[in-house]
């Protein structure tokens, strides 16, 4: 297929009418889809649905220990939540704390508990003239806004096809002490899909940073959400290699059951070292008696161990892997070889990047609108929501039917190519 830049002016014309009447039709017909963020579809939580059943008036809701759920305590939740998902984010059940359900809000209280009170002893950031973040980019804009809240200073770090450009990361955090962490998604990144190589991990666990108080934030969202049973990519534990390399309290690994069962209630959790889990109980502490030890139960009892859970997520995998690639196969059939951009194929997670050319995603995205589809705004997947080329788009195929997302990647594919063109033709 022939690609754009090789086109002449009267082609790029041509095939520009042919696909504004396309456009036009959809842009006319009063679509409303919505593919901005990676939430859950109906489909998805109903396979929950029997969390609802495993807890009744009649249940049994003490723990193996004789823990009575329904009152106060257990600080750090209740020992099989913890082994649970221990299993599922590859560590020691000990190394863990259960917190609400939402991982974002434990790393929220992370950084503010920072701000506040220090690291392990360090003076507290808000005390310090300047606080420095890495920000691997494209990256999850969520993890922005709370590093932008608290008004520390992100600086962009290239993702690469094996995770951070650790080159950069390395020589960064060994000579600026105001550096004081890093914003990670190891496995099926937000919103490549990259998983990081175990060199870069390896490497990660090396580091040598000049802020005693550096913090790695490993956020492991999708730990078990491959979209194929056997073709899977694997992450080496991070905490284990910190450890070996004698870096043990380097890490902070957060996890929840947001995309595994109900996203507004599952069960967060942070595993790390045994100092820092002491620092962060000080805090933990006076913030609360305990978190929702009926919730950590209801969870346990319905997926009884991660081989109940591995298997609840291949029902996720076959819900989510037909949209993954239907997108694919159309962003093959359509732009493979056009020159309009580049996409990477993950193999799980929740989302997949679309790379137009320098100058195109705003106007991608809003074209995109115009014609009743609601994406991602186009800059998000960076600090401060500014892209230095415009070109990443976050694609997020989870929410609409099968039938809405085929629409939906039909307008975007044309949006592409119409945006490609005017800027071919600008430069005829």
């Amino acid at each position: 297929m022939q690609s754009f830049q090789e086109m002449s002016k009267e082609e790029l014309l041509q095939e520009k009418t042919e696909l504004e009447a396309a456009y036009q039709k959809y842009a006319q017909s009063g679509l409303k889809l919505d593919m901005s963020r990676g939430k859950p579809s109906v489909e998805q939580l109903n396979l929950s649905m029997g969390m609802m059943d495993v807890l009744n008036s009649g249940t049994d809701l003490a723990c193996e220990d004789g823990t009575d759920c329904r009152n106060y305590g257990v600080l750090d939740g209740i020992r099989e939540a913890k082994v649970l998902l221990g299993d599922m984010i590859e560590c020691h059940h000990d190394n863990i704390i259960i917190y609400g359900n939402s991982s974002l809000n434990v790393m929220f209280d992370t950084i503010s508990r920072s701000m506040t009170n220090g690291v392990m002893g360090s003076t507290p950031w808000c005390k310090l003239d300047k606080v420095k973040f890495l920000c691997p980019v494209p990256g999850y804009d969520r993890h922005f806004s709370i590093t932008e809240y608290f008004g520390i200073e992100m600086i962009n770090v290239p993702m690469l096809a094996t995770g951070p450009d650790m080159d950069m990361v390395e020589e960064l955090v060994s000579q600026d002490a105001a550096i004081k962490g890093i914003w990670c998604v190891p496995k099926y990144s937000n919103p490549q899909g990259i998983t990081y190589s175990a060199e870069t991990v390896r490497r990660f666990a090396r580091l040598k940073p000049a802020a005693e108080d550096f913090r790695i934030y490993w956020d492991n969202a999708y730990g078990v959400h491959h979209l194929y049973d056997l073709d899977q990519d694997h992450l080496v534990e991070i905490l284990a290699e910190c450890k070996r390399v004698g870096n043990p309290d380097l890490v902070y690994k957060f996890c929840s059951t947001s995309k595994i069962s109900f996203p507004g209630s599952g069960v967060a959790a942070i595993a790390t070292s045994k100092n820092n889990l002491v620092d962060i109980k000080k805090q933990l502490q006076i913030q609360t008696i305990g978190h929702d030890k009926v919730n950590q139960l209801r969870h346990v009892r319905f997926f009884k161990d991660i081989y109940g859970m591995t298997e609840h997520m291949k029902k996720h995998a076959n819900i989510l892997r037909p949209k993954f690639e239907m997108i694919l196969d159309t962003l093959e059939r359509e732009l493979s070889g056009r020159g309009a951009g580049t996409w990477i194929a993950p193999k799980g997670g929740y989302f997949m990047a679309f790379e137009a050319l320098e100058g195109c995603a705003k106007a991608i995205v809003a074209k995109a609108k115009e014609a009743g589809v609601t994406m991602t705004p186009a800059g998000a997947p960076y600090p401060y929501g500014k892209d230095p080329k415009d070109s990443t788009i976050r694609i997020a195929p989870s929410y609409p039917t099968l039938e809405e997302l085929k629409t939906a990647t039909d307008i975007f594919v044309t949006c592409v190519k119409l945006v490609t063109i005017d800027k071919m033709l600008k430069n005829k």
